[in-house]
């Protein structure tokens, strides 16, 4: 199988409605979903078979979100008061050609902008996953 283009790929936000809307955020350049994974715990015992390691499974983590923006105040300084909240915000990792989303609710834990002297204004914005992503697939 070949590979997918990524173009159109989008983060959306949730507007906390009862009937939530997504919108999707502006200007995203580079999104990196979240890594999600697993803590393990060693039982391994004095009578391991033939001395191997033995594991089981712990705690699941969502991951961080990630995502990099052409960075414009009148669109992404409203992403600020996200970070004031405390309780997490529901969104979206939406795929391109409709193969489908990642829905997951996340905490805003840093809003990075950068304007340097030779180039266009950015920003860095990371999202901790709270909770269980849910994974849809599309087409």
């Amino acid at each position: 199988m070949a590979g997918l283009d990524a173009f159109g790929t989008q983060l959306q936000r949730g507007d906390g409605a009862g009937v939530e809307t997504f919108s999707p955020i502006a200007n995203v350049t580079d999104i990196t979903p979240p890594g999600i994974e697993r803590e393990t715990y060693d039982v391994t015992a004095h009578d391991s078979v033939e001395g191997w390691r033995e594991f089981i499974g712990g705690l699941k983590d969502g991951g961080e979100v990630e995502i990099e923006v052409n960075y414009d105040p009148r669109e992404h300084d409203g992403l600020v008061a996200d970070f004031a909240d405390a309780l997490p915000r529901n969104y979206k990792i939406v795929w391109p050609a409709a193969l489908g989303n990642w829905a997951f609710g996340a905490i805003l834990t840093n809003f990075e902008p950068e304007a340097p002297h030779d180039d266009k204004l950015a920003a860095s914005l990371t999202f901790k996953v709270s909770g269980k992503p849910v994974l849809t697939t599309g087409a």
